[in-house]
């Protein structure tokens, strides 16, 4: 019943800004981590960025030092900010969390793929 809604995505040029924001529409008693995966045409689905609940984040080494993870507690949000975008980064990009939805009389990690948002660099 949990859901991942995803948005932010768009069309930027090269060099230029963007900020994904991904939340979840149902109840959460809690989360083991959330992440953002990209696929580009013809690619395979890979790892962008990855943040566990305790803060510890993980990076590709293709966005290492231009995009930057980070969670919003209170609303149970993750968001990928994205700069000095190439088109190289274009792709669907993809919300991903392992997390324990709540009403459960038996509480089991969850994992949960958003929808997609569509990213597109380009002059």
């Amino acid at each position: 019943q949990v859901q991942l809604v995803e948005s932010g995505g768009g069309l930027v040029q090269p060099g230029g800004s963007l900020r994904l924001s991904c939340a979840p529409s149902g109840n959460v008693f809690s989360f083991k981590n959330m992440g953002w995966y990209r696929q580009a045409p013809g690619k395979r689905r890979e790892l962008v960025a990855v943040i566990t609940s305790g803060g510890s984040t993980t990076y590709a080494d293709s966005v290492k030092g231009r995009f930057t993870i980070f969670m919003e507690n209170a609303k149970n949000s993750v968001y990928l900010q994205m700069n000095s975008l190439k088109p190289e980064d274009t792709a669907v990009y993809y919300c991903n969390s392992e997390l324990v939805p709540a009403g459960m009389v038996v509480a089991e990690v969850h994992e949960i793929w958003g929808q997609g948002t569509q990213v597109t660099v380009s002059s």
